[in-house]
Formats: C-alpha cells, sequence, structure tokens
C-alpha cells in the first residue's frame, strides 16, 4: 500500500513538490514559534524565588528638594523608622532600584580569580531586611547580618550562580573577584528571578548595605511588607507619614502584585502578536491546501470512477486520498526537521534542546492534524463520487 502510495505521489511530483515545500515551510514558522512559546511556558513555571505577595514598592523622590546627599539619607532612614512604627508594616528594606517586576538591571562579571573570565550576573545590592520583606529562600550559609560589619564585601549567589561558578562544589566561605575586589561568599539562596514570570533564569548575586552606608543611592526606593488585608487605608497612612518627614518629596506607592501583572502584560504582547501572526499564515496555508486536494480530486474523477467500477469502496477510496497527503506531510516534515535541526547546532535563538525538542513535537503534531484535517472532506468528496457518473464525464 504504502509503495502505492509513493508511486501516484511520483506521478504527480511537480504539484506535490510545492505541496511538500509549503509544508516544511509551514512546519519551520511553527517550530520557531513553538520555540518561544515552549521557552516562556518553562519560565512561568519555573518558581520566581521570592514572595510579592503582600509586598509594596514605595519610590521617595526629593526632586528639588534642597538638601544634601547625607541629609537625604538621613530624612528617608527616618521615613523607614517610622514606617516600621506603622500597624500594617511587618519589615521595610531599600536597595538599589533594580526591584522584582521593574524591568531596571544591574549586572557585573564574577569570576574566582583576578585573571579568570568572567560570569555575567545581576547584582542586587540590599540590606539586612530584604530576605524578611520577600521571604528568599536560603540554600546554604547564612543571610547578611552584623556578623558582616567586620567583612568588608560579603556577598551571598543564587544557586545558578554557584553551579555557574563552583559547578556541585559549595560555594559558602569561598572568594571571588569583580574588578578588583574581593568578594566573600557567606550564602546561597534558590535562584531569583526578578526580571518577571517569563523571564530566564540567570546568575545573580547579593551585595551588602550596611547600616552606615548612608548612600543616597541605595534609598531611592523602599519595600515594604504589610500584614495580609492591608489596602488603601494603609498606603494613604504611609504616604501621609512620609510626606511629613520628606518635606516637598514625591513619594508614590505600587504593590508588587499589580507591578507582576504590568509587566506580564508587556511581555505578553508582543508574543500574542507573533501567535496571531502565526495563525495568519497557517490558514493560508491550510487554505491553500484544502484548494490543492480539492482541485486534484476534481482532476481525477475517471481514476476514482474506474476503482470504484473495479470493486473498491468508499472506505478505501477515502483512505488513499489521505494516504497521499499524510505521506506527503511526512516528506515535507523531513525536509522541516533537517532545517529545525540547525538551530541547536548553530545556536539560533539560543536556546537549548530542552526547547527546541518539545518545539519540534508540537510542530509536528500540528501539521499533521493539519494536514489531516484539510484532507478528510476532500478525501470524503472523492469516496462518494458514483463511478458510472464519473465514467460518463469522461
Amino acid at each position: 500500500m504504502i509503495r502505492h502510495l509513493f508511486t501516484l505521489i511520483w506521478n504527480r511530483k511537480r504539484a506535490n513538490f510545492l505541496l511538500v515545500i509549503e509544508i516544511s515551510l509551514a512546519f519551520v514558522v511553527l517550530f520557531a514559534v513553538g520555540s518561544v512559546l515552549v521557552f516562556n511556558q518553562q519560565n512561568y513555571r519555573a518558581p520566581l524565588g521570592f514572595s510579592y505577595e503582600q509586598v509594596w514598592a514605595m519610590n521617595l523622590d526629593p526632586g528639588a528638594a534642597m538638601q544634601s546627599e547625607a541629609e537625604r539619607a538621613r530624612t528617608q532612614q527616618q521615613i523607614m523608622q517610622r514606617l516600621r512604627t506603622l500597624p500594617g508594616v511587618r519589615f521595610v528594606s531599600h536597595g538599589s532600584s533594580n526591584l522584582p517586576f521593574f524591568d531596571t538591571h544591574n549586572s557585573s562579571d564574577l569570576s574566582r580569580s583576578k585573571k579568570g573570565d568572567g560570569v555575567n550576573h545581576n547584582i542586587y545590592q540590599v540590606d539586612d531586611e530584604r530576605r524578611a520583606v520577600l521571604d528568599l529562600q536560603l540554600k546554604a550559609g547564612r543571610w547578611f547580618d552584623k556578623r558582616d560589619d567586620a567583612t568588608e564585601f560579603p556577598v551571598i549567589l543564587t544557586e545558578d550562580s554557584q553551579q555557574e561558578l563552583f559547578g556541585n562544589e559549595s560555594a559558602v566561605g569561598q572568594r571571588l573577584h569583580s574588578g578588583d575586589r574581593e568578594l566573600k561568599v557567606v550564602g546561597v539562596v534558590a535562584n531569583f528571578r526578578s526580571d518577571g514570570d517569563l523571564s530566564a533564569p540567570k546568575p545573580g548575586v547579593f551585595t551588602r548595605i550596611s547600616p552606615q552606608d548612608t548612600s543616597f543611592n541605595h534609598l531611592s526606593t523602599l519595600l515594604v511588607r504589610v500584614q495580609p488585608g492591608a489596602g488603601a487605608a494603609l498606603e494613604k497612612q504611609m504616604t501621609k507619614e512620609a510626606l511629613a518627614i520628606g518635606k516637598g518629596w514625591s513619594i508614590g506607592v505600587t504593590s508588587l502584585t499589580e507591578q507582576r501583572a504590568i509587566q506580564l502584560k508587556q511581555a505578553l504582547t508582543p508574543i500574542a502578536a507573533l501567535v496571531i501572526v502565526c495563525v495568519f499564515l497557517v490558514v493560508n496555508v491550510a487554505l491553500g491546501l484544502f484548494g490543492v486536494l480539492w482541485y486534484n480530486i476534481s482532476k481525477r474523477r475517471a481514476e476514482i470512477g474506474l476503482r470504484r467500477a473495479l470493486g473498491a469502496g468508499r472506505q478505501a477510496i477515502s483512505g488513499q486520498f489521505l494516504g497521499e497527503v499524510m505521506v506527503i506531510s511526512t516528506l515535507g516534515l523531513a525536509l522541516g526537521l533537517a532545517v529545525a535541526a540547525q538551530f541547536p547546532l548553530l545556536g539560533v535563538l539560543g536556546l537549548g534542546l530542552a526547547v527546541y525538542g518539545p518545539a519540534m513535537l508540537l510542530a509536528v503534531l500540528l501539521i499533521y492534524i493539519l494536514t489531516a484535517v484539510c484532507a478528510l472532506y476532500p478525501s470524503r468528496l472523492a469516496a462518494g463520487v458514483h463511478p458510472a457518473v464519473a465514467l460518463r464525464e469522461e
């Protein structure tokens, strides 16, 4: 049967060659879009490494207030102390502006030796309360505390960073280098994906802001963990108290839950546009395939009528046309897979086999379903041709 199908396909090789090319191109498009979707789906399912519920970000902007940097830092420290006394506020933390879901970044290279090749890391400058505010998951060692006052540059790595720099070796107690600075690893936390739900895990390192450090740059944004159920009343009170201390300042409060929704919407918009374009292309391929199959049946009515006259049943006729389409689809997929196999070899899109493998399987299944659906009605139409009518027309 398979040999017979190949013979029929070869006899119409010119028309079928165009179908093979069309199906292979459709597969490559589906594979590329599928790779993006699989990549983002895997990222979405991965844990963020922190808790964002009941956490608010308070932006403190002195604006044109006539204060020195030291005076601004003292004012912000007073604001933090006042916030900690408010009912409903559990923890207050300050640090660098690359907060979760805010699309701000700070990165640097870390290496195990001064002359070694560095690994790019996300750098998070935080105080001792940041772990409590974000409920960071400690995996080894400890978090920052007063013991680090005697250490010049204590750092805490994420698990990805530990694996990248030390492999299966423990990072706690090890030394790292960032430029001319020597860093001491005091702890390891779970992977921290502050760039959002769809971001890929990236090595990260936390550096400590000591209580003696009054640099204004470290205090421009606060993270506040509030009690469950806290709402607009507490937000209004926090803003009022902060403005009473920082006169003339601009104060803004945003919950990380709201910011997460905003960032996720922004990240999904281009993906949705890509999917819409892909669906449009696939629908056009489906319509073209359906039209070609319909035309082939109208041109082969004599063949169908003769087979029916020789005793072939409706199921046999329908199965023949459906089988031809499946064989053509397989040839197109073989060509498309040969192209898709170059993606991991050449590093296209920068993704790994864990993404390309499921994307290939998904694209193969969609192509088979698409071609089967397009061939189903024309094959049933061919099976319904009456032999006497078909032979009389010829």
